[in-house]
């Protein structure tokens, strides 16, 4: 998008002033996934040194934090979800020197450094398991995880502890050769700790430590909901509730396993180790949690300090769906004393550019978005892929504007689509080989970045990428968007350059548009927000325009697009 001549008052803004120990609240947080960013040691394979490489791109962007996903030495049986060491980075990726070298470059460059947290389950390659299955029933080794022995059904015979279905597919309860069962929520490979084990309490509040001292700012949390289990039913004499009971249970802070009151116990032991640094260290929890009030509960200060909120993620295009969503978090937000975090795409759902360029859902019609047509073939060609973009960019900056956080995804600042019709021999998505016909897992929206057309690769690495590449990764490989004033890259180039600029105050007044298709507000600076999601030319408002995420048609603003101005 060509810049805009910049008004005088424009340089007469002062951006309010965020204290260090403050940075997370309205910071926008580029999500690296390490493996399919850049390969600069030619293994096929992201790794540490092409992140510190790449440093000069990031900056250029303009975000203020990197959330680097799972580094660890991994099985890979979860996207590296599934940890085999908490202190160490997986050789294929690089060492630790790389990575106190890539956090320098990041530092040096102003951009703080957010590392994954897998706490609710290891690796069963990690040494802990390992020696599990090597020692005795009752032993502290199993203590530290959820094993549990065998259900003797009427008959007499004995039979798995319950009925209980893995987030992936099958069993949730594996076999050992002793006759014991341990508990995976996820994969078989994925074994669940016990968070009532002092010991393992006390390790993880070693692992942050570990990190804050190599200069990590902050952490993510995965699936900060899970964690506790209800001791007197996980281990108690009674036979387990059936997966249908635990179905129509409650998420109240008593569910067996989800959203325990009790996780809170441990946040509060992690908020010690954070402020024992200065800024303290922050964390953001992905909570899947949906009463908001309970969700809010892990942004406490005394805890994590800030939660993800997924509801415009999985929000239809519709404004006033967003407008009720927005003023709720706002709510929520304050009400904990944190900020909101605005997510559109990430490691683990359908890129948005893609979700807003398939058919609207009807009215009262419940789907996942995107998943009918990746079972569907997953085809480019089914895609409106111009709505898409438009729709994306315009929401895009939707959420710079809004107080809070902004978490964006690698390839998104080039208005990638999901790639939908990998082969499936080309899949890695465990949920794909264990969900046959039901999930074709996440691999679509973890394809290799391009970064020049002409190159092999699209310049990812001078080997053949460990994921394909389809061939219209060429049109937005990062030299093409570099050189077109109106691609994406530029787009969200100058936008995130302009909210350094405009950043205000944390909050937002709505003004009246005359239409329930029209969303429009106003910051305490003077720097107003309109988004159009209609289909048809609205009328911009008074002020001087900043940006806007299309041209405008005779002054007036384009369907399905939002511009920036500041008041006179």
């Amino acid at each position: 998008m060509p810049s805009l001549p910049l008004p005088s008052k424009f340089e007469e803004l002062v951006p309010v002033d965020v204290p260090d120990a403050q940075w997370w609240r309205q910071a926008v947080v580029y999500q690296v996934y390490p493996r399919s960013f850049y390969d600069l040691d030619g293994n096929g394979l992201g790794d540490i040194r092409g992140i510190t490489e790449k440093v000069p791109y990031l900056k250029d962007l303009g975000i203020d934090a990197v959330w680097l996903s799972p580094f660890y030495p991994s099985e890979l049986a979860d996207g590296g979800y599934d940890v085999a060491d908490y202190r160490d980075v997986a050789p294929e990726l690089g060492t630790l020197a790389d990575f106190d070298e890539m956090t320098a470059a990041l530092h040096e460059a102003g951009i703080r450094v957010v590392v994954d947290i897998v706490p609710n389950h290891t690796s069963d390659q990690h040494v802990w398991f390992k020696e599990a299955v090597n020692s005795p029933k009752g032993s502290p080794a199993r203590d530290r995880y959820i094993f549990r022995d065998s259900r003797i059904d009427e008959d007499g015979n004995e039979q798995i502890p319950s009925d209980w279905i893995s987030m992936f597919g099958g069993p949730q309860w594996d076999q050992l050769a002793d006759g014991q069962w341990y508990l995976h929520t996820f994969a078989p490979e994925q074994p669940d700790l016990n968070w009532d084990n002092p010991e393992v309490r006390e390790e993880f509040e070693d692992v942050l430590a570990f990190w804050s001292d190599r200069g990590v700012d902050g952490f993510r949390i995965d699936v900060a909901h899970s964690l506790v289990k209800d001791q007197a039913v996980i281990f108690g004499p009674d036979p387990l509730p059936t997966w249908a009971e635990m179905e129509k249970l409650p998420w109240d802070g008593t569910h067996p396993v989800w959203d325990r009151d009790e996780v809170h116990d441990v946040y509060r032991g992690w908020r010690k180790v954070f402020d024992r640094y200065d800024p303290p260290r922050v964390a953001v929890a992905e909570a899947w949690v949906e009463d908001p009030q309970r969700r809010a509960k892990y942004a406490s200060i005394e805890g994590l300090g800030q939660t993800f909120n997924f509801d415009l993620l999985r929000a239809d295009f519709h404004a006033p769906q967003f407008k009720e969503i927005i003023d709720h978090n706002l709510e929520l937000a304050a009400r904990a004393d944190s900020s909101t975090t605005w997510v559109l795409s990430n490691h683990d759902v359908v890129r948005h550019a893609t979700r807003y360029g398939l058919p609207d859902l009807l009215e009262g019609e419940e789907s996942v978005v995107g998943q009918k047509w990746l079972l569907d073939g997953g085809s480019l060609a089914d895609v409106d892929v111009e709505q898409g973009n438009r729709r994306a960019d315009a929401t895009t900056m939707l959420l710079l504007a809004l107080p809070g956080a902004t978490y964006l995804y690698q390839g998104e600042e080039l208005g990638l689509h999901e790639v939908g019709d990998i082969a499936d021999a080309d899949r890695q998505d465990p949920t794909f080989f264990r969900s046959p016909g039901v999930d074709i897992g996440r691999d679509g929206c973890r394809v290799p970045l391009p970064w020049v057309a002409d190159a092999q690769g699209y310049g990812f690495g001078s080997e053949t990428p460990h994921f394909p590449q389809p061939t219209w990764f060429a049109d937005h490989a990062v030299d093409v968007e570099d050189r077109d004033p109106h691609s994406t890259l530029n787009l969200y180039r100058q936008a995130l350059s302009l909210r350094k600029r405009l950043l205000t105050e944390e909050r937002l007044t709505w003004e009246e548009t005359g239409s329930e298709d029209v969303l429009q507000f106003v910051r305490p600076n003077g720097w107003r927000v309109i988004m159009n999601f209609s289909k048809d030319a609205v009328d911009l408002p008074d002020g001087d325009l900043l940006l806007s995420s299309r041209p405008l048609e005779d002054g007036r603003l384009p369907g399905e697009t939002t511009a920036w101005l500041l008041d006179a």
